[in-house]
This record gives C-alpha cells, structure tokens and sequence, in this order.
C-alpha cells in the first residue's frame, strides 16, 4: 500500500492534489486501455525477432503510441516517426517553451521493445495475454516500459491543465532497447541538432525499491553477452563405448568458466573487472538497506522443499541488506541464459554430445569500459583450450554501466518535494543491476544535465520473466511526481 500522505507538505509549483486527480482520471480512462492493447502485441525487440519488420509487430506498437500522442492535442506538440535505412525506428516529439526565459530542453526517453516470452507464467496469464488485477496490469513489457511514453505525455499535460510555464520538451520512444540499444545512437547523432541544450533527462525504464515512496536510480551496471562454444566431436557417439576416453564438453565447459568465476562464491576472478563502489554510492546503499531492510532479497520468488515438516527456502548470497544492494549494482556477477546442445530430457539417449554451448550474461560494474571487458573475455575463455577442444566465445553485444552526475541543490529539492506531496515519504536513491545503454551517451553528450532515472519496476514485478506486471496506482504517483519535478526546474 501507498504510505499516507505527509500532513506538512513542502510548498509545490504545481497543485499536487489536482495534478494527481488528472494523472489518475487519465490513466483510468484511457492509459490503461492503451497499455493492455500494447501488452496483446508481441514486439519483440530484434535480438530476438530477427525478422521484425517482416512481422510488423514493432511497427504497429510504435504507430499506435505516435497516434494516441498525437490525438492528446497538446499545445504546440509536434510528432515524427523518424526511420533511418535498416533500423528500428523512433519517435520524435518536441513541445515549444513557455518560459521566455528558458534555455534548455527537458529530454523524456522510453522504449516500446520488448523482452522475448519466458517460461513460467501463472495459468491464467501469459505474454501476450494482459490481464488487470487488484491495481496490477499482467503482461510482456507493460512496465518494461511501454507505459512510458504514455505517461509522459500526461505529465506534460498535467504542466499544460495548470497554466505552469515550463522549459522546451522533447521526447525520444526508442524500439532496440531491449537489444542492446544499437540503433539508437545513429538516431542521436541524427537528432542532436534537434535535442537542444539538454538540461534534464527523465527516463522512465528503471525500478523502484518499494512502492511507497519515488525513487532515483543512481547507477546501473553494464553488459558484455556472448556465446561460449565447446566442441569436442563432430558428431555424437555412444556413451558407453567413449566415455572414460573422449572427455565431455560439459566438463570442459566447467573447466574454462573456472578460469572466470569462481563457483563457490560467484566471485568474477579477473580484478579488471572489479571497480571500487565510490563512498557517496556506498553511503546512499547504507541509507536504502534502512528503509528495505530483509525485503531487499526476500522479494524475490525463492524456490522451498519440505524438510521433515517445515518448509526450508533456497538462499541469497547475502542476507545483509547493504551487502546484498552492493552486490546487485556494484560486483560483477555472471549468468548463463541459454544452452544449446543439449536434448530434452524425453529425448537424451546414452550419447556422448559433441558441443556444449552457453549464453553469457556478465553484469559489469558502472565504471567498467564494457568493450575493453569483452575482449579479456573472449581471450581469457579460449586460450589454451582443455584437451585442445574447440572454444569459441563470440559476443552478441555489450554496454557500459553508468553512475549518475551528483545532483545539483534544485534538483535534490524538487524530487524530495515530488515524492513527498505524492507518496508522503522522500525520495529513495538506489542503484539498479541491469544497463540503460541511452544514459552513458547522454551523460557524455550533455554531462551538466541532471538525470531522473526511475520507474515502476518494484518488487515481484518481474521483468524479462514470467508474470511481469505493471503498479498502476503508483504508476499513477510517478507520472505526477514526473510533472511536479519538470515545473520546478529553474
């Protein structure tokens, strides 16, 4: 449930009261609706959908934000559809100034690409089957993050309803997101003349620690993916009369990830790809472990076996709570995601196979140079192969993380007043494991700009896997929470 509102408010520009009955009166009669129709889409981002546009699935997504955008009829908005030969295409949109002072430009950033399907759903849900329950909308890419051009543009109108002037605003809907965001800075470069003088950033693709309160997100992790391959034979062979002789891919497998983790621990064993956590992130960890305490690993879906009578829960690396959020945004942290190579289980017969291969996903830590990551691995994993086999690491991508400008005074103060009008409690900083490629470019591209990160992505809202689902009703307060922040920039 949503903390109580403060009875002291902070003085707000804005009307909280009555930004937050629009916010709400528009996310019930129509946002909601939007999002379900998007969620029935199956736009699976091209890393996963190689023929997407043979399919037409991202193109009907995007055509079907730009129209809603467009029958807004937001003063002075303008839209375009911006397709560059052979990439995903955008959405552009910018809305004039009305502060005659204003000289800089307020990017909003989202993306409506999606995440493949996943295993695992609840029976009565699926992917592409949306589903809204007890504030809840079920479904592939909801939060992850459809919503947010949607609730950008009522955070614009909300300024617009109250007569706020307001800095220039433009809006950059992206559909490589969930692939590494490849395509995306061609369309920045194409684009730069047009973004102006960028001096806040408000992407709405990151999570929250709970839903009582806004959240920052400070720092976000890089990327460096690949296929590990260890071929042995050319074909397969019986088991019985080759093992003991011809060694198994899998061992071998083992045998070159020793040479990166160590198993035990999970602990990444190259330092090259261990950086130290800056004191100011480390404190602000410290201060989010108080406000989470054991709900910082307990909200995750631990399997249980029954033990004698009681039920015994698998465990987290950690039970410290500050440990646990250093260890999820600050240490590099391997996972295998596929596997190739192996039968199902109704079809493994007593065969020796000839190549085992796996998906890498290797989080790195903000301050590590991804590209440069990648290269020590592939020389790390296929050096010197065991028993001379045949590995091959080939990378499908990688992304450098990302640690967030310090905040300047106005903006710290217009997030604590937008959090506490909204939800009643300040504003969270946390970090988040996974990677926004856009934020590390437009932190170089505009490095005074201050950057709102954030979003719905809270506990068991679950991501990239099954049973994804979109908070609505804090939804509903971020969007607001987006409007009052964006009236208070100076």
């Amino acid at each position: 449930m949503n903390a109580p509102l403060h009875r002291e408010m902070p003085a707000t520009v804005l009307d909280s009261a009555a930004a937050l009955d629009q916010v709400t009166r528009q996310w019930d009669g129509d946002i909601v609706r939007q999002i379900t129709d998007y969620i029935a889409i199956p736009a699976k981002s091209p890393g996963f959908d190689p023929a997407w546009s043979e399919h037409g699935y991202i193109d009907t997504v995007l055509r079907n934000a730009a129209s809603w955008v467009e029958a807004q009829k937001v003063e002075g908005l303008k839209l375009e559809v911006v397709r560059l030969p052979g990439r995903t295409p955008v959405i552009f949109f910018e809305v004039p100034a009305t502060r005659a002072d204003s000289t800089q430009t307020i990017l909003m950033y989202g993306h409506l690409d999606k995440q493949p399907e996943f295993t695992g759903w609840r029976n009565d849900l699926g992917p592409w089957t949306p589903k809204y329950e007890d504030g809840k909308l079920y479904g592939r890419g909801g939060a992850d993050d459809g919503y947010a051009v949607y609730a950008s543009i009522a955070a614009v109108q909300a300024l617009k309803a109250q007569g706020k002037p307001h800095a220039r605003i433009v809006g950059l809907i992206e559909t490589c997101e969930e692939s590494g965001s490849y395509d995306l800075l061609p369309y920045v470069d194409a684009l730069r003349p047009r973004l102006g003088d960028v001096g806040l950033v408000i992407c709405l693709d990151s999570g929250a620690g709970n839903y009582d309160q806004l959240w920052l997100t400070t720092s976000l992790r890089g990327l460096a993916g690949g296929v590990l391959k260890v071929q042995i034979l050319t074909e397969g062979v019986h088991s019985g009369d080759a093992s003991g002789l011809v060694p198994s891919s899998f061992r071998i497998m083992r045998q070159v990830l020793d040479r990166l983790e160590d198993s035990k621990t999970g602990t990444l064993l190259p330092r090259s790809f261990h950086c130290e956590m800056p004191a100011d992130r480390l404190e602000q960890a410290r201060a989010t472990a108080a406000i989470l305490g054991e709900e910082v690993y307990k909200r995750f879906p631990w399997a249980h076996a029954d033990c004698g009578g009681s039920t015994a829960f698998a465990l987290p690396t950690t039970t410290d709570p500050v440990q646990a959020l250093v260890n999820r945004t600050w240490k590099p942290t391997l996972s295998v995601v596929g596997a190739e190579g192996f039968p199902a289980l109704q079809d493994a017969g007593n065969v020796l196979r000839p190549y085992t291969a796996f998906k890498l996903s290797l989080r790195l830590p903000p301050l590590i140079d991804a590209g440069q990551a990648v290269q020590e691995l592939k020389t790390l994993l296929e050096d010197n192969a065991p028993y001379q086999a045949k590995v091959t690491f080939e990378s499908t991508g990688a992304a450098s993380g990302w640690n967030a400008p310090s905040t300047t005074p106005w903006f710290e103060q217009a997030l604590n007043t937008a959090s506490l009008a909204h939800f009643g409690a300040p504003v969270g900083y946390i970090g988040q494991g996974g990677t926004i490629p856009l934020m590390n470019m437009l932190s170089q591209g505009f490095p005074t700009a201050q950057m709102m990160v954030c979003g719905v992505l809270g506990p068991r809202s679950n991501a990239h896997g099954p049973n994804e689902f979109l908070h609505v009703p804090y939804a509903k307060r971020l969007t607001a929470a987006v409007a009052e922040v964006m009236a208070q920039m100076p």
